[in-house]
């Protein structure tokens, strides 16, 4: 839990009174590899910083399942529409890995942008931080060729391609298998 009060401490100071309500409040749990965090038709009630383990968002288009993006350590992860609006998601969140992620449930959250007011620019940065990898995401998706998007994620984010099983790297990318397999022996 260390890890998550440095991280939020890094973006903007916190009060002595909002680290404790924090460290009372937060909650602990571990997942399996192939455990949910959400599925599909659920409302997400928690929002979740990841301590260890890597995770995926999926949704089903045409019978086959599209990731949507993987998040690791250090990392804050929600189904956005789901967990602000409080309805059901179409997404799901499945674990890569063994995971373990600290978590606020969403009354929790507004409970906290209420009473500690230094929290509301943590969330905007975090927001703000989010939003952008979201663009970025969605940028990639409609001007880049398929090499293009790979050779993106090898530069950035080259330690998911160690990690991710190549299926849902393919289908995060928006390619097949083959085509993946053709621009990794071309490069």
């Amino acid at each position: 839990m260390l890890e998550l009060l440095r991280f939020l401490e890094s973006i903007h100071p916190m009060s002595d009174e909002l680290k404790r309500y924090l460290s009372v409040t937060l909650k602990e749990k571990h997942l399996a590899k192939k455990d949910y965090l959400l599925k599909a038709g659920h409302v997400s009630r928690a929002i979740c910083f990841i301590a260890k383990g890597l995770l995926r968002c999926f949704y089903i288009k045409e019978n086959h399942e599209v990731s949507s993006w993987f998040m690791k350590e250090g990392d804050v992860i929600v189904s956005v529409e789901s967990f602000f609006q409080q309805k059901a998601s179409y997404e799901a969140i499945q674990a890569l890995e063994d995971c373990l992620v600290y978590y606020i449930t969403y009354d929790e959250l507004q409970f906290i942008y209420k009473q500690f007011t230094e929290f509301n620019f943590i969330g905007r940065v975090l927001l703000e931080r989010y939003y952008i990898l979201s663009e970025q995401r969605l940028y990639s998706l409609r001007m880049q060729r398929s090499q293009e998007r790979y050779e993106y994620l090898l530069e950035h984010h080259p330690d998911l391609l160690l990690r991710v099983p190549a299926k849902h790297l393919a289908s995060y990318l928006g390619i097949t298998e083959v085509t993946m397999s053709k621009i990794r022996a071309r490069i």
